[in-house]
């Protein structure tokens, strides 16, 4: 019987290395100039995805990624406080947003039952302060095959840093698949409006030319 989620479409890339390269040669081949509020960018189409090993190490990540700026990306997922930069903590929604503990929720639900595919995340509240919409609007939960598989919703991601949200976002999948004794499954990436900026251009053609020899510096 075919695997659905391949007959669906969905790209299956092996690690976050992979998935950040191809993220950002998506955007390079398909993208369109578009504005943003920290200046030009170019803009591509969604896209849908799954990774199937995500971790710290990864060779790619520790080569070509900023390893200055894990730990700060890390703490956006940990830490109930904002974070400088950035304007609001992915830890706080997910662990006391409205007086909800949403990780704990979701292990409870899967608990009871695990066919569920109720167990669905909100990051978004209605009215958000216009310059601090978060950018991962909702996680889903679901166990399949005896795997913890989690989907993210991203409603836009700048694909040069897109492997800094992937790695902490792995750390929150593994935490409630072994508070339910479970293994994880692939972590699912959706993203709306992938996107890279202008200002990073020449280092976005430099990773792609190191890492795939896909793309030149123009």
């Amino acid at each position: 019987m075919p695997n659905p989620d391949i007959s669906a479409g969905i790209k299956q890339w092996k690690s976050c290395g992979e998935a950040w390269v191809r993220l950002l040669d998506h955007v390079w081949a398909t993208g369109r100039p578009a504005e943003d509020d920290r200046g030009p960018i170019i803009e591509a189409p969604a896209v849908l995805f799954e990774i199937d090993d995500v971790r710290w190490d990864d060779p790619v990540v520790e080569a070509y990624g900023d390893q200055r700026l894990i730990p700060l990306y890390a703490s956006k997922f940990t830490t109930h406080a904002v974070v400088p930069p950035f304007k609001y903590s992915y830890g706080a929604r997910l662990r006391c947003w409205q007086g909800v503990d949403q990780l704990a929720w979701v292990t409870e639900l899967l608990r009871a039952r695990p066919y569920s595919k109720s167990g669905w995340l909100s990051l978004t509240t209605p009215g958000e302060p216009l310059d601090a919409v978060p950018c991962l609007s909702g996680l889903a939960f679901r166990v399949r095959d005896g795997h913890l598989a989690v989907t993210a919703a991203f409603r836009s991601q700048n694909a040069y840093t897109s492997y800094l949200n992937y790695l902490p976002l792995h750390d929150v999948q593994r935490g409630v698949a072994e508070s339910l004794g479970l293994p994880c499954g692939p972590l699912r990436i959706f993203v709306d409006v992938p996107h890279i900026y202008l200002a990073d251009i020449e280092a976005v053609a430099a990773v792609l030319r190191e890492v795939t020899g896909l793309r030149k510096a123009s």
